[in-house]
């Protein structure tokens, strides 16, 4: 049995990896400076600890009588465009003592074999419709927001402890990801969960509000697959930064469209000022393709299986602010 640390174990996407790793037999030590807040942790055991405090992540390492086999690094100071437009020092000073603690750690305490859970937010701003961009595109190096440009800079941490001090690290660039148990209120939500509150939250044939003028294109990955992704990925001899993400892309306004069209409503739209971010990013998925992974779900089969959550998280949140 493989005893593994899942860092980040109280977050959206690092909570459904527990689940996947205890389905696959692993031993989980789950932490994070908070729990999760959908349902229990399914992790063997879950400290909470600050991981920019180097002393916490030499804690959350510590294993009586050994070491980890591997350590799966997904803690961040993130969320939706409203977030990092506006958290910007948070972001930057979070997540770079977090990222290089947690490393720095792991080469001490002999962690032979390490997950960085990075995000295309490291790509620059392009036109829809542009060639794909490979993995070493990143660079000359142009992220349009700091969050874009921690992550690069925690990347090549990463690797650089890799080569000097023997780990095999493993990278995947995430594309946009969603589905139950994320976060969907609050500002650091991510686009489908804000546009499926919006929509639930809505009677038949309401105007909803977004941010800029509806153009802007994404991909947006199911978080089984995206877990998926990161399995195969750790299980790999595959090096150096590789994407995860669909390769179906769609405008904001397209998203509305599938998310009413889930929830059997009629929505209109109107375009407000807002932070949107870059115009789209095309990237290439042949590097994750080469070891047998593909996205299981559909835009239209995720948002099927988000919304039903998401309308229960607003049924639930009206009956409490009803005090019923």
């Amino acid at each position: 049995m493989k005893n593994v640390l899942v860092s980040g174990a109280g977050g959206f996407i690092a909570s459904h990896l527990v689940r996947r790793l205890k389905r696959e037999g692993y031993r989980v030590r789950g932490v994070d400076i908070k729990r999760p807040e959908f349902a229990p942790t399914a992790a063997d055991e879950f400290l909470l600890l600050d991981l920019r405090d180097a002393d916490d992540c030499r804690a959350a390492l510590a294993l009586e009588g050994g070491r980890f086999d591997e350590v799966y690094h997904l803690a961040a100071d993130m969320g939706g465009m409203g977030f990092i437009g506006s958290a910007e020092c948070e972001i930057m000073h979070n997540n770079a003592l977090t990222d290089i603690c947690m490393i720095h750690a792991a080469a001490d305490a002999g962690i032979e074999r390490y997950f960085f859970s990075s995000s295309v937010c490291i790509y620059r701003d392009m036109q829809p419709g542009e060639p794909e961009v490979a993995e070493h595109g990143a660079y000359p190096a142009f992220p349009d927001n700091e969050y874009g440009w921690e992550k690069l800079y925690a990347e090549r941490v990463a690797l650089a402890y890799g080569r000097h001090r023997g780990i095999a690290i493993r990278i995947a660039r995430f594309q946009n990801c969603y589905g139950p148990e994320g976060t969907w209120i609050g500002g650091r939500e991510k686009a489908p969960a804000a546009i499926c509150r919006k929509v639930a939250e809505a009677p038949m044939g309401a105007t909803i509000e977004v941010w800029g003028d509806g153009s802007a294109v994404r991909s947006y990955t199911y978080v089984d697959d995206m877990v998926d992704g990161i399995y195969r990925l750790m299980s790999s001899e595959l090096e150096g930064p590789v994407n995860i993400g669909s390769s179906e892309y769609v405008s904001v306004d397209e998203l509305v469209r599938t998310v009413a069209e889930i929830a059997g409503k009629q929505i209109s739209v109107r375009h407000v000022a807002g932070p949107v971010g870059v115009r789209s990013r095309n990237f290439s998925n042949e590097r994750v393709y080469s070891i047998g992974w593909q996205p299981k779900h559909t835009l239209r089969q995720g948002i099927a299986l988000t919304y039903p959550w998401i309308v229960e998280q607003v049924r639930q949140a009206s009956r409490t602010k009803r005090g019923g």
